[in-house]
């Protein structure tokens, strides 16, 4: 059986394209009459520094035709605050994807990354405190949502935690986003920064269906996972809500080294889970989400800068990223076919490499270096 021959191909600079007008209609900038630069070179250089997982400053020394590092970040501190980013990056997030999501209830995560810092907590703005990790109590603490489809997160929104918000204020803002969209939600996915009396609440207050690991805090629970074999139980919470935990127990067999019984609980109200062991299965398909990271990581572009709204601009561009890749993958590059289309193989890591190549190309990568001598023949062949 002869393969499927595309009739059109996804060139480099397609790509580059496709992410540079995605943020120039989404993030316009203002840059003057005089002024020599244009928006979609200090694009190009974001989306280059991004897609290679550099710094604007050594993408701008190391192109011809680029502005100068200052520059571009001077633009982009100037015009995009926090505020701004928060409000308009959903927006650029949620472009495209949701045609691709499909026409049957979804899967939605919220999930909680804390950066860690490790600077003068005085001296920055927009940080996060919360219990010693890695060394540190303070954190770039971001908050996403993103709905879960064939295994794969698509982004829909993103906000920044500062000093004195809770994780109830984000969730609060996604819920009612929820609210918003034409999307049917199967369940809502919550990691434990989420396990407290107000986040339960708002679920039940806009009736969703969710499941999230508890959080040992009391004597009571602290009892319950020290005993007994799984079960179903009900727990109260801080005295304002209860609400039924799932109580999972399984023989580690030594797996990583550890022996025993595990118990691990769940607060879980879903019409699809009706034993602890669902619980954990269902929570389990999560764990695969948290390559994404790994991925944003790969695509985010590296600063020092301590200015909030600039490097909550840099997490979105590396989400946008994901979600373009996975968009032009599914809608363009996977081949329609009966049963289901064909999922070319194409991993991020290649579309990453694509932009970085096309960005060199268009901001002119310096391709010589100067020399004190002529070349000899061992420079030739």
């Amino acid at each position: 059986m002869q393969s499927i021959q595309a009739d059109n191909e996804l060139k480099e600079e397609h790509l580059l394209n496709f992410v540079v007008n995605s943020l120039d209609e989404e993030l316009s900038l203002e840059l003057g009459e005089s002024v020599a630069v244009t928006t979609e070179e200090l694009y190009e250089v974001l989306a280059g520094a991004s897609a290679g997982g550099t710094s604007i400053n050594h993408v701008c020394e190391k192109t011809n035709d680029s502005p100068h590092a200052n520059t571009v970040r001077g633009y982009l501190t100037d015009q995009f605050d926090l505020d701004t980013v928060e409000t308009v990056g959903n927006t650029l997030l949620q472009r495209d994807v949701l045609e691709t999501l499909p026409d049957r209830p979804v899967e939605v995560v919220a999930d909680l990354h804390l950066d860690s810092y490790y600077g003068d907590e005085d001296e920055t703005e927009s940080l996060y405190f919360s219990q010693a990790k890695r060394g540190t109590t303070a954190f770039h603490t971001y908050v996403t949502l993103y709905a879960r489809v064939r295994n794969k997160r698509y982004t829909l929104a993103v906000r920044q935690l500062v000093a004195g918000e809770a994780t109830s204020d984000a969730l609060d803002e996604f819920l009612e986003l929820l609210d918003g969209l034409d999307l049917r939600v199967k369940a809502v996915y919550l990691d434990r920064g989420f396990y407290n009396s107000t986040c339960l609440k708002l679920l039940y207050a806009h009736n969703y269906a969710y499941i999230m690991p508890i959080v040992k805090w009391g004597e009571t629970i602290q009892d319950e996972l020290s005993k007994g074999w799984s079960r179903v139980i009900e727990h109260e919470l801080a005295g304002r809500v209860t609400f039924p935990v799932f109580i999972d127990c399984v023989y580690q067999r030594g797996r990583y080294g550890e022996h025993g019984v595990a118990r691990h609980g769940y607060a879980a109200d879903a019409p699809f889970i009706h034993t602890p062991q669902d619980a954990r299965e269902h929570y389990r398909k999560r764990f695969g989400i948290e390559s994404s990271y790994r991925l944003a990581k790969q695509s985010l572009s590296l600063t020092s800068s301590r200015d909030a709204g600039l490097r909550l601009l840099l997490f979105v561009v590396s989400l946008l990223l994901q979600n373009v890749w996975r968009y032009l993958h599914w809608m363009y590059v996977a081949a329609p076919r009966r049963g289901g289309r064909r999922l070319w193989e194409w991993s991020f890591t290649e579309f990453c490499e694509m932009v970085v190549r096309a960005a060199w190309t268009a901001l002119g990568v310096r391709r010589a270096v100067p020399a004190n001598q002529p070349p000899d023949d061992r420079f030739f062949r």
